[in-house]
């Protein structure tokens, strides 16, 4: 589905996916929107929550990891795919934004697939991780109108997309109620997506067609003060959604060893 909202930033969308092995400039983006490149950027941000530059690079590192996993291309050459000139910057951005490294995400296939199993074996005795309730707390319901029947990966990010390992984060086993405890005040904004039982490891890797949701607004936590009720409703993607550039089995995998502590205890 693609908002109506701004629809002249559909081929401004269009444009950028076509061209992500060429050269990005802002003033070319605001043309094809027939703005001025500071209407567009704010245009644009209220249509997808990212820059523009920012959205293009964030494209430019779900292509990378397609790839990674789909070709024999050195890292150096898909660097250079990219329009990356710099291998150690790629690496760096890639490790930052995806939670590994290019070899160790080429590799994560496996670790996919083991994950998932152990997490649907895991499913029927798990218990809920709570942490210390010392600052505030976010809860709320997940719903959604798809069938569904899997996983929850659901975080709070301190950018409006789902990227680096979330701040706060928790893994839920059904639809319904969630609640992060322990949350410093501050800004963030709650991603969540799922994984049903089942699915392939590339397609855990590279989740394009998974249930997500983005928080348009911001989660404010303020010291004292309790924080709304959050209601995620995990839809299909959307055409101008920013890609899921965390590695999902990692998370899993973060929650299997806080699980595996504290049935230890």
């Amino acid at each position: 589905m693609i908002t109506d909202r701004y629809a002249e930033i559909d081929h401004v969308l269009h444009y950028i996916r076509q061209n992500l092995h060429e050269p990005v400039h802002l003033s070319k983006l605001a043309s094809h929107a027939g703005y001025s490149p500071y209407h567009f950027t704010r245009v644009f941000k209220e249509r997808t929550g990212l820059s523009p530059l920012y959205y293009v690079s964030s494209l430019r590192l779900q292509k990378a990891k397609d790839l990674l996993l789909h070709t024999h291309l050195s890292i150096r050459d898909i660097a250079l795919e990219i329009g990356q000139q710099s291998l150690g910057t790629f690496t760096s951005r890639f490790t930052s934004r995806v939670g590994l490294t290019p070899s160790q995400f080429r590799n994560s296939t496996i670790d996919a697939d083991l994950h998932l199993r152990s997490l649907q074996q895991v499913r029927e005795s798990s218990q809920t991780l709570t942490l210390s309730t010392a600052n505030g707390v976010v809860e709320g319901t997940v719903v959604t109108d798809h069938p569904f029947q899997g996983i929850i990966l659901l975080g709070l990010f301190a950018k409006p997309i789902p990227e680096g390992v979330p701040l706060h984060g928790t893994l839920l086993f059904s639809l319904g109620r969630f609640r992060l405890t322990g949350v410093r005040p501050g800004t963030y904004y709650l991603m969540a997506t799922s994984v049903s039982w089942g699915t392939k490891a590339v397609d855990v890797l590279l989740p394009h067609h998974t249930l997500r949701t983005r928080s348009r607004e911001p989660v404010v936590v303020r010291p004292y003060e309790p924080v709304p009720e959050q209601k995620v409703t995990l839809y299909p993607p959307r055409f101008d959604d920013p890609p899921i550039l965390i590695s999902l089995p990692l998370l899993m995998q973060n929650y299997l060893s806080k699980s595996m502590n504290y049935s230890n205890r």
